[in-house]
């Protein structure tokens, strides 16, 4: 089963896909954000694509676990694309993700433009990662 994985922000939107088994996430692309419905359009495609079952959105919480201004902004978009998509969505807690992300790609040693352009598909990836641990805990 393909599990997608999203990193909403403001400007971009970074995706992870799931293996064909759910066991480990990997990159895929990160979509400059435009308008939502050239935004919903593009990740239509992608769950197309590759048979996405179900998504997973990261859901940004403040560090005392509150819900602020932009974790209702993705809880609305989430709406929006589970209507246009009609899969189940999921959210997952994405506290700390892109400082980790970050985090790995200086160790990677990539330049400052090249970490810009994938930071967020790397987010993505740890928010999608992180759920499929926790499914592989529970033994679903």
């Amino acid at each position: 089963m393909r599990i997608m994985g999203l990193d909403v922000g403001t400007k971009t939107i970074g995706v992870a896909l799931s293996d064909p088994l759910g066991w480990t996430a990997q990159g895929l692309t990160t979509i400059r954000r435009r308008s939502l419905a050239a935004d919903l359009a593009a990740l239509k495609e992608l769950v197309r694509r590759y048979g996405v079952e179900e998504l997973v959105v990261g859901l940004p919480r403040n560090m005392n676990g509150s819900l602020g201004p932009q974790a209702e902004a993705v809880r609305a978009f989430a709406r929006r694309l589970q209507a246009e998509v009609g899969l189940p969505v999921h959210f997952f807690d994405e506290r700390l993700t892109t400082v980790a992300a970050g985090r790995v790609l200086l160790e990677a040693d990539l330049s400052r433009r090249r970490r810009r352009q994938v930071i967020d598909q790397v987010a993505a990836t740890y928010i999608l990662q992180g759920y499929l641990d926790r499914l592989g805990q529970n033994g679903v």
